[in-house]
């Protein structure tokens, strides 16, 4: 699977600990984030990883930034994106299986690396479940269309 990342200045390190974990997991992985800790701005690598999601350059997306929100928010402004915020397995799968969420993010400063990954991997396992979840997917594209 092709996966994008991105990510601002307040979670390099934890992106890099993510970029090998996918790597390790046999994903191919394309960075869309900044590798400095200078201070910069979360919606420029919200967008990127977004747009790279939307358009069919990845699979899907991971984004990290303090907490997860704020470049999820980003994320969320381009047609065709859900991106959802995990700060736990139980909701990493949960969004893929009934949001059919296509990026996830999480905070570096909420989450520790191992918990991140965990999170990446129950998400990536995680599979939409289709039927009554399909009609509110659907809804959610109506009002992107609107």
């Amino acid at each position: 699977m092709k996966i994008a990342i991105g990510n601002d200045h307040a979670a390099v390190e934890m992106k890099q600990e993510i970029k090998k974990y996918l790597e390790e997991l046999g994903h191919e992985v394309v960075n869309y984030g900044t590798d400095s800790n200078d201070s910069c701005d979360y919606p420029v690598y919200g967008e990127k990883v977004g747009k790279a999601v939307a358009v069919g350059e990845a699979d899907c997306g991971v984004l990290i930034c303090g907490t997860g929100v704020g470049i999820s928010i980003a994320a969320n402004k381009v047609k065709g994106v859900r991106a959802a915020v995990c700060s736990d397995v139980t909701t990493a799968h949960l969004v893929k299986e009934h949001n059919n969420a296509n990026i996830i993010a999480f905070g570096a400063r909420i989450v520790g690396v191992e918990t991140a990954k965990d999170i990446v991997k129950a998400y990536l396992d995680a599979e939409f479940l289709g039927g009554r979840h399909e009609k509110r997917v659907a809804m959610i594209h109506e009002i992107e269309e609107r």
